[in-house]
């Protein structure tokens, strides 16, 4: 008995809720809070007078290489739009045929 000495009895007691307590928001009254919106406003307003509006400077490579990306975006979708589904899968099925049978699904039992 000397093992079960130092074993707790009765039910077990949880941790409650009191030990954690949540500080709860001050109230600000609605006129200084209606200040503040506007000294944010205002700041915001200034800072945005402050700074320059940057624009993008491209080099001529730059540029040269987003004209092509556009042409190619373009011939691209004029490349598809030019077929059906119908004709596209027709296709699709003509190019599996052609395939050998080393793609195959390989047979997984040799007594059937």
């Amino acid at each position: 008995m000397s093992e079960y000495e130092c074993v707790a009895r009765g039910p077990l007691k949880l941790k409650s809720d009191s030990g954690v307590k949540k500080k709860k928001k001050k109230n600000k009254s609605k006129a200084v809070e209606l200040e503040l919106r506007k000294l944010a406003e205002v700041n915001k307003d200034a800072k945005e007078l402050q700074q320059p509006s940057k624009e993008i400077q491209r080099t001529k490579a730059e540029l040269a290489f987003q004209k092509m990306q556009e042409k190619m975006q373009k011939e691209r979708i004029l490349q598809k739009a030019s077929k059906t589904h119908k004709q596209r899968v027709e296709e699709f099925n003509r190019h599996l045929d052609g395939l050998t049978e080393h793609f195959d699904i390989p047979k997984v039992s040799w007594t059937k």
